[in-house]
């Protein structure tokens, strides 16, 4: 960069000042436990701060330990995880917890080939937890950093991890050798706090005498937002009720919110009505016929490439539904607290909480 500032260490105590005076007070950040700071940078992957404030203190209570972790069944994992999205981040936390007790004593291991090849360990988490609670010397790239970066040496486009070898080899001669934890912790806390993606407060940034980015005036257009091209789904599910209990299913154990429970149903085929998609989901999953249907509550939901439009219709069939032992369930509303759901389907219970209390 044309005029860089190559006082490294000057660089690193401002950097670090600022960190000292102004990071926020966050629950993993009270010691380095290994097990939180891991539990940690998973959920907050792909999720704010913010978001999962509730969920880690939750998270923490149930599971204190990689033991207890590993001990727990999978649908309770699920469970806890109900409503951060990415289910993927918890099957793959309860899997590695598995082989670290099983083949390190439940201690995670401090070499990166090692906890590399754990589930869920991929170059982030990896470098993130062995920087954060044992000091090792490996830089941190999360989206704050990558954005840091890109403004600081002032590349332009889209913050696309492929590029992070070039981000990385700028950032090389600034990364310290000692307290690489703290570098790192405040280098994606500016990124939070500071150098955000609009409306960056560069006037209060420590690093701003090093950001290209900032000396051109271009810093709210590095890097370009991503674009976003969600594809619209309409999909229908069945509330049918029997003595006071509601049949759910048990979706594949791959593929999209895989191991979730929901209510039968599924996506529209072009040209059909809800009405038709309904009759036949039902058919094709429960080999039954519906009697009648009435709409009760349509709800709108958004994944990382869909957006959907959940149509649910109550619903009674002209014979009892073929049932799979392990895969549906007659359950009660409050029964459903034991069992995740993706965050469609659960707005669709809390509305059926709310309409059966409505009537007591």
């Amino acid at each position: 960069m044309e005029g860089q500032n190559t006082d490294t260490s000057s660089f690193q105590r401002k950097l670090l000042l600022w960190y000292k005076q102004h990071h926020r007070k966050l629950p993993w950040r009270k010691d380095r436990n290994p097990y939180t700071i891991w539990v940690s940078e998973v959920m907050l992957q792909q999720t704010t701060v913010q978001a999962v404030l509730p969920y880690y203190s939750e998270w923490i209570k149930t599971f204190p330990d990689i033991q207890s972790l590993s001990q727990a069944p999978l649908r309770r994992i699920l469970k806890a995880w109900q409503g951060l999205g990415y289910y993927q981040r918890a099957k793959n936390l309860h899997k590695a917890s598995k082989i670290i007790v099983d083949k390190f004593n439940g201690r995670l291991p401090q070499e990166y080939k090692e906890l590399n090849k754990l589930p869920g360990f991929g170059p982030y988490i990896t470098a993130a937890v062995l920087s954060l609670t044992f000091d090792k010397p490996f830089p941190v790239v999360d989206a704050n950093v990558r954005r840091i970066i890109m403004r600081l040496k002032g590349v332009r486009g889209e913050a696309d991890p492929k590029n992070d070898k070039v981000l990385l080899d700028f950032l090389a001669p600034y990364f310290p050798q000692k307290r690489t934890g703290v570098f790192n912790q405040a280098m994606m806390e500016l990124g939070a706090l500071v150098c955000r993606p609009k409306n960056p407060y560069c006037l209060l940034c420590p690093l701003s005498d090093y950001c290209q980015a900032y000396k051109d005036g271009k810093q709210e257009v590095i890097p370009l937002p991503k674009k976003r091209n969600y594809r619209k789904i309409e999909a229908v599910v069945a509330i049918i009720r029997k003595n006071g209990r509601f049949l759910i299913q048990k979706r594949p154990s791959r593929g999209l919110l895989a191991d979730l429970w929901e209510f039968p149903g599924g996506k529209t085929k072009p040209g059909e009505t809800l009405e038709e998609a309904l009759h036949r989901e039902i058919k094709e999953e429960l080999h039954a016929e519906i009697q009648s249907e009435k709409l009760l509550i349509r709800v709108q939901h958004s994944y990382t490439q869909f957006q959907v439009s959940l149509y649910a219709y109550e619903c009674c069939l002209k014979k009892a539904p073929h049932m799979n032992k392990s895969h549906h369930r007659w359950v009660t509303l409050q029964g459903m607290r034991l069992y995740p759901f993706p965050s469609g389907s659960a707005k669709i219970i809390r509305f059926l909480q709310q309409r059966i209390e409505g009537k007591k």
